[in-house]
């Protein structure tokens, strides 16, 4: 199981997370935009809104939405790089 560690907004409706095994991806959520709970964060000034909650280790919104850490770790790309898991080498996120 994977944990989102930090996020960070980058463009259109991309993140860049960081998860508890130091790996970093870019993920893409425009395509899993559906549905109720899901459908407001299309308005892009909602989507930038999300905060990382550390009690279920992803990120969220005040509305309730947010995606397992699991789904967001297995649709994104990685970046390539790795970091400490604890994040000593760089601290992004909110």
């Amino acid at each position: 199981m994977r944990y989102v560690v930090d996020a960070i907004y980058l463009d259109g409706y991309r993140l860049r997370v960081r998860f508890d095994d130091g790996s970093m991806k870019i993920v893409d959520l425009y395509p899993h935009l559906d549905g109720p709970i899901c459908e407001p964060l299309r308005d892009m000034t909602y989507f930038k809104s999300f905060r990382v909650d550390h009690d279920i280790d992803t990120v969220v919104w005040e509305n309730g939405a947010d995606f397992a850490p699991e789904f967001l770790y297995e649709i994104g790309e990685d970046v390539g790089e790795q970091l400490p898991a604890d994040g000593s080498s760089l601290r992004f996120g909110r």
